[in-house]
């Protein structure tokens, strides 16, 4: 019985000695270590005025009622999506036109050119100047990268003026285009025309009194 007793003793004794052995054995932890890079490239909003048909050198001498190619389009060579717009300015002058059959019309200030815009664009506004009118249009349609926009006209007419009026004189006819990112710019809500508006207006705000603001 004594024997007994005593193997019993010594497993206990080897049973704790075991115990201890594994609580003190236990010096590291299981663990792990991992990261993740946030990397962002910002966008770019990027656009090219274009006019394919367009032959400066085809209208240096200009007749009154001559109908001139001229068809302004906006190219997105961006990475982001864009409201765009191209605004036209056109010269006035004192003159007196005659109409389609020849008769003398009363002299006053007019348009010297003349368009018709495709149904793809919206006139956002007309302002009227001293010396010329300026028309601000907005595409219909979001413009994607590399996409390009229908043109706002093909031709232009230039006034049927009564000859020795403006000789010699040189016409400028200035197109500027504008574009603007269509995130978080054009509320989000209602038409595309609208939601262009919108956004035209931040435009406007935006760059008043740098090189790119609008005519005003």
């Amino acid at each position: 019985m004594k024997k007994i007793k005593s193997n019993r003793k010594k497993a206990v004794i080897l049973a704790g000695a075991i115990c201890l052995a594994t609580i003190g054995g236990i010096s590291a932890y299981l663990t792990d270590y991992d990261k993740t890079v946030n990397q962002f490239t910002v966008g770019k909003v990027d656009i090219q005025l274009e006019e394919p048909g367009w032959k400066p050198e085809e209208h240096t001498k200009i007749e009154p009622g001559k109908d001139i190619q001229k068809d302004p389009q906006i190219k997105n060579t961006g990475v982001n999506d864009a409201f765009v717009y191209l605004e036209v300015t056109v010269p006035m002058a004192d003159v007196i036109a005659a109409d389609q059959e020849g008769n003398r019309l009363e002299q006053k200030v007019q348009e010297l050119f003349s368009f018709s815009a495709k149904n793809s664009w919206t006139k956002l506004e007309t302002k009227r100047k001293t010396d010329n009118v300026v028309y601000v249009y907005s595409y219909n349609n979001i413009l994607k990268p590399e996409e390009t926009t229908e043109s706002l006209f093909d031709t232009i007419k230039f006034l049927n003026i009564i000859e020795g009026q403006l000789d010699t004189q040189q016409l400028d006819m200035p197109v500027r285009a504008y574009a603007i990112q269509t995130s978080y710019t054009g509320g989000d809500k209602g038409t595309i025309p609208e939601q262009a508006k919108a956004a035209y207006e931040k435009y406007v705000n935006q760059n008043r009194g740098q090189e790119g603001q609008v005519t005003e």
